[in-house]
């Protein structure tokens, strides 16, 4: 074996399979597996085998390993310094590393200190932020700590921190877990927890010192079942030699956990680890509802399921506009998700579009989720049409300028306002069409204050003008603009009774969309093919759904008609059809997909089952 110092260190270009699979093959010959990284940098020896290896993910470093054959040369502190060096040259200036605890000593040659501790693995960073974390916590003094996920926050996170508060506490900090791979973001929860824990507890930042199965790293461990019990005793090290003298914090409250026994054996090591910091843990009884534990998982259940009465029976109303943000996201995702569009961006291809795909819509989605709560809570036109503005300019900059969401901003902005004006309290469900009729008269209300501002704000962004009234002034159809004024009177009376109709139909959003194409005139559609063709496109959908002659826009009294199709796969044959021909002609029905978005948004709010 050559020295150290005729050795190259090498970056290994991970885009390309063939290395990334050398990598992986190199791990798993030293008993490791391969994780998400970065970057990785190789020592090789003559013949181009990778004898020593270690990568950056974030600012982690992961999958440190040297072969057998090469552990008395002393390669791990060269490769080590070469990726310290690495980060810091991209910025990472205070790196993390979980190791085992017999590498413990080369990374304290390296500058690294130990954070914490646990049988099977360490954990050390390069820098001060810990330090700088523990000092900002300083600033915060608490007698009780809580920590939660709050993903979202529930009743029962509200319950904890009321026992907190009342048993005896000077005063109560809750840290909520710092990290973006739940369902609502980190600033969501924070937000949560600030405005559900207001009069109770201090709400200070999270940070990346709570260690999570998520931020956890497993390639060392040889068992995985040896993964959850190490990063659960790490974490409670940490929070006991660090954290809690940092608040000068002598108690931490927990939920008792009568369902998941990752979260009860973490209860359980609580009680045994931190007495030992001097610190009481205190189980508080889970808070029920209707004889069951509530629980976020519950909640992400029902929200999953489009059923927001069910989630805000289980959430304070501080959570709700953050509820509503996750279904119109839904309602988004679930448009793009769906296949068989005619004309329209979905997972099976970009349709009549030659701009836009599916990555690019998944990101002007995301693009828009922090400025859904927002719009819930505005207090007036001015505010709402200034966030409408923002959003505008988030999703541009998030697809390179192209328009892929400005309909059904306007559209979900008015209703997630509306909604969130209806009197639904936790345990309460309104009757239906009372909310209906409630929703439509708001939806109505906001359209005219807004465009009564637009009057004299005419240079603004958030309305549903050019192409659209263009077509509307010229033909005398009804645009975005009247279809808002009119409380969106079509949706409530035919296209979601139609949607719900088809409860049981596999097909039933792409029939719901053919529906909204037939009844609605389409400036997307007028404006790429004209007014005539446009006309041609409904008979179209009428056709695709076996009509024989157009629907009335208005509701017979016997309900919405219902479209009748010889089977899934007749259906799925004349949908297809539609989507190579519209897809060859340019023809792309925007504004139902916009439509089709907010009608699964109502939907959701207006759900009883």
């Amino acid at each position: 074996m050559e020295t150290i110092a005729e050795q190259d260190i090498q970056e290994m270009p991970l885009s390309s399979p063939f290395f990334r699979t050398k990598v992986e093959r190199f791990l798993e010959e030293n008993g490791l597996r391969s994780e998400a990284l970065d970057f990785y940098y190789t020592i090789q020896s003559s013949d181009a085998s990778i004898v020593a290896g270690a990568g950056i993910a974030g600012d982690v470093i992961k999958c440190v390993a040297v072969c057998h054959a090469a552990r008395s040369e002393g390669l791990l502190v060269p490769l080590i310094s070469h990726v310290v060096s690495e980060a810091a040259a991209r910025g990472i200036l205070n790196l993390k590393v979980f190791t085992k605890p017999e590498y413990r000593a080369v990374f304290e040659s390296l500058g690294f200190t130990v954070l914490a501790t646990a049988p099977l693995a360490v954990f050390m960073e390069n820098g001060h932020g810990l330090e700088d974390y523990c000092r900002y916590l300083g600033e915060h003094k608490a007698s009780a700590v809580i920590v939660m996920n709050a993903n979202p926050f529930t009743l029962g996170h509200k319950y904890l921190a009321e026992a907190a508060s009342r048993f005896g506490s000077r005063s109560v900090a809750v840290i909520p877990v710092r990290e973006d791979v739940s369902e609502f973001t980190y600033y969501e929860r924070l937000e949560m927890i600030r405005k559900g824990c207001e009069g109770l507890a201090e709400v200070v930042e999270g940070s990346s010192y709570q260690i999570s199965a998520e931020t956890f790293p497993t390639y060392f461990l040889k068992d995985l079942s040896d993964a959850s019990e190490t990063q659960m005793r790490l974490d409670i090290d940490l929070f006991g030699r660090h954290i809690a003298p940092a608040l000068g914090a002598f108690a931490r409250y927990v939920g008792s956990e009568p369902t998941d026994p990752l979260t009860a054996r973490y209860n359980a090591l609580m009680k045994e680890i931190l007495p030992g910091y001097g610190l009481e843990v205190v189980e508080v009884p889970r808070f029920e509802a209707e004889g069951v534990a509530v629980s976020a998982a519950r909640v992400r259940e029902a929200l999953e399921g489009g059923d927001f009465a069910s989630a805000a029976a289980l959430t304070p109303p501080s959570s709700y506009p953050y509820l509503l943000a996750a279904l119109a996201e839904r309602a988004l995702r679930l448009e793009l998700d769906t296949p068989l569009k005619p004309g329209l961006v979905g997972p099976d291809g970009p349709g009549a579009h030659k701009d836009m795909d599916y990555a690019l819509m998944l990101r002007s989605i995301k693009a828009l989720r922090p400025f859904w709560s927002r719009m819930a809570v505005a207090t007036d036109a001015d505010e709402l049409r200034r966030l409408g503005i923002e959003a505008e300019e988030a999703m541009l900059a998030a697809t390179g300028g192209v328009n892929t969401h400005r309909g059904a901003i306007f559209a979900l902005a008015l209703a997630l306002n509306a909604v969130s004006t209806l009197p639904t309290h936790q345990g309460r469900k309104v009757e239906a069409l009372n909310t209906q009729a409630l929703i439509q008269n708001r939806l109505s209300e906001i359209a005219q204050a807004i465009f009564d501002k637009s009057l004299t704000h005419r240079e603004l962004h958030f309305t549903p003008k050019s192409h659209g009234e263009e077509a509307t002034s010229k033909y005398g159809v009804k645009g975005a603009r009247q279809m808002a004024l009119d409380g969106y009177k079509p949706l409530f009376e035919d296209w979601l009774p139609y949607y719900r109709s088809l409860a049981n139909d596999e097909l039933q959003i792409q029939k719901t969309l053919l529906r909204i194409m037939s009844t609605l005139d389409d400036t997307c559609i007028i404006h790429r093919v004209g007014y005539d063709r446009a006309q041609e496109v409904k008979k179209d959908s009428f056709a695709a759904l076996g009509m024989t002659a157009p629907l009335s826009s208005r509701p017979s009294n016997r309900g919405p008609r219902q479209l009748q199709i010889g089977g899934v796969k007749q259906a799925r044959g004349e949908i297809s059809k539609l989507c190579s021909q519209f897809a060859t002609e340019g023809v792309s029905p925007g504004g139902a997909a916009d439509m089709l978005a907010l009608t699964l948004f109502i939907n959701s709010i207006l759900k009883t089952n």
